[in-house]
């Protein structure tokens, strides 16, 4: 009877043991007006987690962007059913960069893995982060080697990803969105960034070599439901934070460009003035040569004040250091982590 009740404690004592190491991957999944597609992709990843990773503790957060077609409520009732599904809801809305990160740094697993709602993040790359992360990998990006969305929408991506990556110091990573896995340490040094307007993509291009960067390929699916949140203006932020933020470029052709410009137009007024000074009588040059010169000067000027409108607007957010996110409520954190806000 001893034995088999020291055999017992011994086991309970294992289990225990074994459950106090478990390690836990944490979902973020940043949300906007998602309401058709909350519940199913906290299904998809949870049913993911479960049948392939069940080694694993896990926690699904969604941090939600002030949502105003109910995606909320469907959180909400989520978190009811679920106490490892958890919700952070912001004040308003803190635009496509800042929510995610904001997310990433609220996390406490081991690992992190951001996942967009609209299932364009394949769910089934999970297990396959994860894989590369056990093998030493502290940060595991997914690169799109391709996608179902609109052909031109991906061409002029491609065209995007081509020019950064040419015109920065850093190395860019072409066709990778944020989404990937990240090691509890990576995260930890996006918690020291003092950045009001962070760039994941550039902070995992500039410090992934530091942290066994695996880039790792995936098609990309077309949107499951809804209509999509990007549009002209939302690509032009995106493009212009990465431009601003990683690229010296821009003010350099500014200024190479200037002189270039002053420079033939001085060969052109002498060239002028020879051709008059020559053929006073015959030589008529008109006003058009003026006329065209100075609404091209303009025009260039015009597009560097506004590139370098746009650096300055960089500076100028960064120096007024506002929050990157202002909470509003959270649901299912224990409470020393709320406590902590």
């Amino acid at each position: 009877m001893r034995k088999i009740i020291f055999a017992a404690d011994m086991l309970f004592v294992y289990r225990k043991a074994q459950y106090q190491i478990m390690k836990k991957i944490s979902i973020l999944i940043p949300c906007f007006n998602e309401v058709e597609n909350a519940d199913a992709i906290s299904a998809a990843v949870e049913n993911v987690l479960i049948k392939d990773l069940p080694q694993y503790d896990y926690e699904i957060v969604f941090i939600d962007n002030a949502s105003t077609d109910g995606t909320r409520d469907k959180i909400e009732a989520l978190c009811a059913g679920n106490p490892k599904i958890k919700a952070i809801f912001n004040v308003t809305n803190f635009g496509q960069f800042n929510s995610p990160f904001h997310g990433l740094c609220e996390m406490d697993g081991d690992c992190v893995i951001p996942v967009c709602a609209d299932f364009q993040d394949p769910v089934e790359m999970i297990p396959v982060f994860v894989h590369e992360w056990e093998k030493g990998h502290k940060i595991v990006s997914g690169v799109k080697s391709s996608s179902k969305e609109n052909g031109f929408i991906y061409f002029l991506r491609s065209l995007y990803y081509k020019l950064i990556k040419n015109m920065s110091s850093v190395h860019m990573i072409e066709h990778f969105t944020g989404f990937g896995l990240y090691d509890r340490t990576f995260i930890r040094l996006l918690r020291q960034l003092d950045d009001p307007i962070p760039f994941v993509r550039g902070i995992v291009a500039e410090y992934g070599a530091g942290f066994n960067l695996k880039l790792v390929e995936y098609e990309q699916p077309k949107r499951r439901a809804g209509k999509t949140h990007n549009n002209f203006y939302t690509l032009y932020d995106a493009a212009m934070l990465s431009i601003t933020s990683y690229t010296k470029v821009g003010l350099r052709v500014a200024t190479i460009f200037g002189f270039v410009a002053s420079l033939v137009d001085v060969v052109i007024a002498i060239i002028y003035l020879i051709l008059k000074l020559t053929h006073w009588y015959s030589f008529h040059a008109g006003y058009a040569p003026m006329i065209i010169g100075v609404f091209l000067i303009g025009a260039i000027e015009l597009f560097f004040i506004g590139l370098m409108g746009e650096y300055i607007l960089n500076i100028n957010t960064r120096t007024i250091h506002r929050p990157i996110v202002v909470e509003e409520k959270r649901i299912n954190f224990s409470e020393d982590k709320e406590d902590q806000k």
